[in-house]
């Protein structure tokens, strides 16, 4: 049974992937190999020893380069060489906590690698499609009830908040500097919300916390149990980063913009009941509060307004956080019990694309 994706453009294109050992990156890499695509991968080593791209076994299904975005030399020559119809730009310093120890890795990746990203394509003639993916925290967030909106103000107390806003100033700066000049070619900038779903270890992130503890026969300790996220299954905005791509390349100059990909407010949960569900799916594990020993900021509340992405674009979350929780857990307890993740991943995929309809 193959992917039910209608008017399926990526085909025999070709997809330049920044991020693709990453938990979301992988995920795209091999979605776009399972639909026909060309796929060339430009990032760092997965992060961790356990990870999804490994699992996927995807160096040997994509044109897999061992790159840091930093080195515009290395970037700006893969590029060139493989010619790419669509690049998706998700190379990242992504958590927040780690940005407090490191800043300037957090700065000179999320800023500095995203101008040579933005530099490398302006250059490059063959792109005619670029989803340049940066976070919902990029917005100043005063954790006010209702969602963000594309064109609130951009900001950050902590430094992974910061590096994301700057990416979107950046961002703008390129697209009215030089893309707005490039007739052929389309360019868009996206915000999503908390991702979750298997393949995930990064530290310091809700679902692989849990999991690492279940296996490890610990208790899940929470140190910020009544903070929000809007939770989403990570196919969720990637399905959207698809369809604004496609979008893009048909019609270059009428997608351009931002554009978020969240679920609804109503799906929102706290981290204390997202734990709660995934130890009752596994079936084993409990859930402790600690206090946290760190002084560093954290939000809260965050939440997005989509509405720019469901009335233009017709993109709407398919898997209610419900569902969401069931098949990330349903992944992670297939591969503790010796399951292929290959497998389930692909299952999952085609259950999601198939509910497209």
């Amino acid at each position: 049974m193959q992917i039910h994706y209608p008017n399926n453009i990526f085909s025999g294109k070709k997809v330049f992937i920044t991020g693709h050992t990453g938990f979301k990156g992988s995920w795209l890499a091999f979605i776009l190999h399972e639909l026909g695509a060309n796929v060339m991968g430009f990032s760092l080593p997965p992060a961790s020893k356990i990870n999804h791209f490994d699992l996927l076994k995807l160096d040997k299904k994509i044109n897999h380069v061992v790159g840091d975005i930093r080195d515009l030399v290395h970037l700006a020559g893969s590029l060139q060489e493989f010619k790419p119809d669509f690049v998706f730009h998700l190379a990242a310093q992504a958590l927040v906590r780690p940005s407090y120890d490191d800043p300037v890795t957090t700065f000179s990746t999320n800023v500095l690698g995203s101008v040579n990203l933005l530099d490398a394509v302006r250059r490059c003639e063959s792109v005619r499609s670029l989803v340049y993916i940066t976070s919902d925290k990029c917005y100043e967030n005063v954790e006010w009830i209702w969602g963000y909106r594309e064109n609130d103000l951009l900001g950050g107390r902590d430094p992974y908040s910061a590096s994301k806003a700057a990416a979107e100033i950046v961002f703008s700066s390129y697209a009215r500097s030089y893309f707005e000049h490039c007739p052929k070619l389309g360019a868009a900038s996206t915000r999503a919300g908390n991702v979750i779903g298997g393949g995930d270890w990064a530290v310091d992130r809700i679902i692989p916390d849990c999991i690492r503890a279940i296996e490890a026969g610990e208790p899940v300790k929470l140190r910020n149990p009544v903070a929000t996220r809007p939770w989403q299954h990570v196919m969720e905005p990637l399905a959207g980063y698809m369809l604004l791509a496609t979008r893009l390349y048909e019609d270059p100059k009428k997608w351009g913009g931002s554009w978020n990909f969240g679920p609804s407010t109503n799906e929102v949960r706290t981290v204390k009941s997202v734990a709660e569900v995934i130890v009752g799916h596994i079936g084993k594990g409990r859930v402790e509060v600690v206090e946290s020993k760190t002084q560093v900021h954290e939000a809260r509340l965050l939440q997005l307004n989509c509405d720019k992405a469901h009335q233009l674009l017709g993109w709407y979350p398919r898997w209610s956080v419900e569902k969401t929780l069931e098949e990330t857990a349903l992944w992670y307890k297939s591969i503790m019990n010796g399951g292929d993740a290959e497998e389930i991943t692909r299952s999952q995929i085609r259950e999601f694309f198939q509910e497209q309809t």
